[in-house]
């Protein structure tokens, strides 16, 4: 469903740890919600909670939950990170996305 790089899970390990999570038991939840310049807005954080409503997925040893609703959204994508001076942080690839915005943080179908 959700492909995720070795730089983004090396950094969502780093940072579940910095913010109290527990990367082998808790999630990150991916999600997409109206907004953002293009339409459609990404949401990334983590959680230690799944729904009744979620889907769970597993790519790279990095546990991933979704609403249902975003799913069709997300299919396919991939999460990468991108580090250094000109670093974006997380970043996905969405091969449903037509358009993105310029900060990459919204997209449009």
């Amino acid at each position: 469903m959700i492909k995720v790089s070795d730089q983004a899970k090396a950094k969502a390990i780093q940072l579940m740890t910095e913010e109290g999570f527990n990367p082998v038991e808790d999630y990150i939840r991916v999600g997409v919600k109206s907004g953002g310049c293009s339409g459609l807005e990404y949401v990334l954080k983590f959680d230690n909670q799944k729904a009744d409503t979620d889907q769970m997925f597993e790519d790279n040893n990095v546990k991933i939950i979704i609403d249902k609703k975003s799913i069709l959204y997300l299919a396919g994508t991939v999460l990468e990170y991108s580090g250094g001076l000109n670093g974006k942080g997380f970043v996905f690839n969405n091969p449903n996305a037509s358009r993105t915005c310029g900060c990459g943080e919204s997209f449009s179908l």
